[in-house]
């Protein structure tokens, strides 16, 4: 992992993001490029250019100066950091800046369903960034001065359609020396599966994701529940994991696994880190 992406809005949530990019990069000796999106209105873009480039350039040298207030912190010692900071007010553009600086995750803080903060960050922008990103997505709720990646779920319905995702989990949480729990939510009603089934799935699932090898088949957990969030949210703490990862459509909507906004509803409301990868 060479580059890290974390969007700020200077909130204690976006320095949540950042401390626990920081303690990423330092372990994959990875750069850190921090965006601040201005989302300037309409009002100040339809003045004449001389007005609208006088009052850009105001809002672009104060985002500067708060960035190296922001900036001045100790985890970041001994990391590369570099700014940048972009007008856009629809947050499916943080993709389009990931794919610019090439950058192969995002990093984003949320306290949840309100979004990253009441100022710019706000309704289901995290969300947004979820559906509309090509590369992963860790969703930081709390502070991570203690931030390790050593207990990791990685939830999905084992569907075929879900081994990239899976293949790049497994690539990221190994880098980390972590255990992955691969965990499968097993539902009553017409979702319910035998054991049987269930196992025939999986390992027909490794064999192809693996090439060949169902090694991590014992690395898999079965789990009942009544709903798929209740489920992966018990189970992550009962392992105490670090980190749950899903499986993600993008623009699709989420696995088909998740029910629709199931995946969403865990990224805003679990308060353990979650990160999503790219179908």
């Amino acid at each position: 992992m060479k580059k890290i992406l974390v969007p700020v809005d200077f909130s204690e949530y976006s320095e949540y993001a950042l401390e626990a990019a920081a303690i990423i990069a330092k372990k994959l000796n990875s750069e850190i490029i921090v965006l601040h999106m201005l989302g300037l209105s309409e009002a100040i873009l339809t003045k004449d250019e001389s007005q609208e480039v006088a009052e850009a350039m105001y809002y672009m040298k104060l985002a500067e100066k708060r960035f190296s207030t922001f900036l001045d912190k100790r985890y970041l010692e001994g990391i590369k950091v570099s700014e940048t900071v972009q007008n856009y007010k629809i947050f499916s553009e943080v993709n389009k800046v990931a794919k610019e600086y090439d950058a192969d995750l995002i990093v984003m803080g949320s306290h949840g369903t309100s979004g990253m903060s009441e100022d710019i960050f706000v309704g289901s922008n995290t969300e947004k960034v979820v559906r509309t990103s090509d590369v992963p997505v860790l969703v930081i709720k709390q502070a991570v001065t203690d931030f390790k990646i050593q207990e990791v779920v990685f939830a999905c319905d084992f569907k075929i359609e879900n081994i990239r995702p899976y293949v790049n989990a497994i690539n990221l949480f190994e880098s980390f020396g972590a255990k992955i729990h691969l965990l499968y939510i097993n539902l009553p009603g017409d979702s319910f599966r035998s054991s049987d089934q269930i196992e025939e799935r999986v390992k027909e699932f490794l064999f192809k994701a693996d090439a060949g090898s169902i090694e991590r088949f014992k690395d898999v957990v079965f789990y009942n529940d009544y709903t798929v969030e209740n489920g992966i949210y018990k189970y992550s703490n009962q392992v105490d994991a670090d980190v749950i990862a899903i499986p993600t459509h993008g623009r699709k909507g989420l696995s088909h696994f998740f029910n629709g906004s199931i995946g969403e509803d865990i990224a805003n409301h679990a308060n353990r880190p979650v990160i999503t990868f790219r179908i």
